[in-house]
């Protein structure tokens, strides 16, 4: 079963606005494989710094994204488990490669970082790396990082989409 729905970040200020896509890995036989399913539940806001040079949900003012995740095992998950493991699925983000809207030229020399925390965890988890979860449900923190290697951001809105995976 997925469960797809955009995380959006609303821009307030020279703010930028990111959106977080979620997918969820959908086995052939969910019986067998179990099902992940991603729900947002929150979207976030990401702030400029005090020159200009990175937005970002992480900064004062910002607000990182959120979603709940269910997992249910299919009996491959249940023998997961069974053998003490933490399971057959696991969670990463994806960056954007660059902004999906932005005033003209402020996508330039852009890099993004996106990290993420899991069930309210003060330890971040970087982006593109699978972290295995146990069954059941869980909440996942999304933040978005957009730093300019050279220039400043001009005002406008920004717009950029992160991928939450569960597979």
């Amino acid at each position: 079963m997925m469960a797809c729905r955009p995380l959006r970040i609303t821009a307030l200020r020279l703010t930028a606005a990111f959106v977080i896509s979620a997918l969820a890995g959908t086995p052939a036989s969910a019986a067998l494989d179990g099902t992940c399913t991603i729900m947002v539940t929150r979207t976030g806001t990401m702030v400029t710094n005090a020159n200009a040079s990175v937005l970002s949900s992480k900064l004062a003012g910002g607000a990182y994204a959120a979603a709940s995740i269910t997992i249910q095992p299919g009996t491959l998950g249940l023998l997961c488990s069974l053998v003490q493991l933490l399971n057959c699925f696991a969670l990463s983000v994806v960056p954007p490669a660059s902004f999906s809207s932005a005033p003209s030229g402020g996508g330039t020399n852009v890099s993004f970082n996106t990290v993420f925390r899991i069930d309210g965890s003060a330890t971040d988890q970087p982006q593109n790396t699978p972290v295995k979860i146990l069954n059941g449900p869980h909440s996942v923190q999304i933040d978005l990082i957009a730093t300019k290697s050279s220039g400043i951001y001009a005002a406008g809105n920004y717009q950029g989409t992160v991928t939450l995976r569960c597979e």
